[in-house]
């Protein structure tokens, strides 16, 4: 029997798996300074959300009864994933639960930003008849950017397609043949991906290499103008890491024209302080990190950690390690 800490919440039935095959499982979160000073010593394994963080100085004061550290999502820039395999720790993820989740809410932002949804919702809530200055544009007859062309970024893609959009694609490592196969362009160069497209969504994961690669210069690229002849002004959309994008930047692009509208579920600094700047624009709204806050994604990330964290604390290999290639 495991004893299992499940910091930031987890789906009843998947509790009850992981109890059902004989562990223990705490709930409840765990404060950072206690987490730094030893709280999981008693634990085999924890599973997290994005709101627990687990630094190298956490995973080194853990001891060496932790065998397990399991992501219930896809991104792990919360988990010092180095120091884990430094430790002989695996970090195992849950890709492919949230996906369906995330590739709605992206699309959904898009259509929201491009028909003034939000705004228009604001208005009517202050008592303003506001039809004459809400004409939007069509989806239809535009060139959309995906940074990243994963398995979201391809549900993306699919949807935008049949909705009459021409797809492009920036990813270093990304198989040509994969974008060939999905009928997408693929750009050599991020820049390219910029002056080619009115509309931006970003599907990458945060790191080194990607921290604010959205910037003024290259949100400066943007056409502003569709190959439909329609003046549809540039849209971005994040629902997938924030410090992607650099928001001070992209305050400044929605205040000189140069960006139409902005729609972001994630953050640099999460939760978004009430005096944000860009909060207060009209041209932007955002929600509050949900992208795989569905029933059914939450359902699928549940059942999917407690099986991955389940296979290495029988002593198994699981295929959704993250750090296998650091691991001695």
């Amino acid at each position: 029997m495991a004893r299992i800490a499940v910091t930031d919440g987890m789906a009843n039935d998947a509790v009850e798996l992981l109890k059902q095959a004989g562990h223990e499982v705490v709930l409840g979160f765990i404060e950072p300074e206690l987490l730094s000073n030893g709280a999981l010593k008693d634990f085999d394994a924890i599973v997290v959300r994005s709101a627990t963080k687990l630094p190298a100085a956490t995973i080194a004061a853990s001891g060496d009864r932790l065998a397990v550290i399991g992501r219930a999502g896809v991104g792990v820039d919360n988990i010092d994933i180095g120091a884990a395999a430094t430790a002989g720790i695996p970090v195992v993820n849950a890709p492919r639960a949230s996906t369906q989740s995330v590739v709605e809410l992206t699309i959904g932002h898009l259509l929201a930003s491009l028909r003034h949804i939000p705004r228009a919702d604001r208005g009517l809530r202050n008592g303003k008849w506001e039809k004459k200055i809400m004409k939007g544009t069509e989806l239809a007859g535009k060139n959309l950017g995906l940074i990243g062309f994963g398995r979201i970024a391809q549900g993306v893609g699919a949807i935008a397609q049949a909705l009459g959009m021409t797809v492009h694609t920036f990813d270093p490592y990304l198989p040509p043949k994969v974008a060939k196969a999905q009928n997408t362009t693929l750009h050599k160069k991020v820049e390219t991906l910029f002056s080619n497209c009115t509309h931006i969504s970003i599907h990458c994961n945060l790191n080194d290499e990607t921290h604010h690669l959205v910037n003024a210069e290259r949100m400066a690229l943007m056409p502003g103008r569709s190959n439909d002849g329609i003046n549809c002004g540039n849209h971005i959309v994040n629902c997938a890491r924030g410090g992607i994008i650099d928001e001070t930047a992209l305050l400044d692009a929605l205040q000189s024209g140069q960006v139409a509208s902005a729609a972001l579920d994630v953050f640099e600094i999460e939760p978004v302080p009430s005096d944000s700047s860009l909060l207060q624009h009209e041209h932007f709204h955002g929600t509050p990190h949900i992208g795989a806050a569905t029933m059914e994604a939450q359902a699928r990330v549940g059942r999917d950690i407690a099986h991955a964290i389940m296979t290495v604390l029988n002593g198994g290999v699981c295929e959704t390690t993250v750090n296998a290639h650091l691991l001695k």
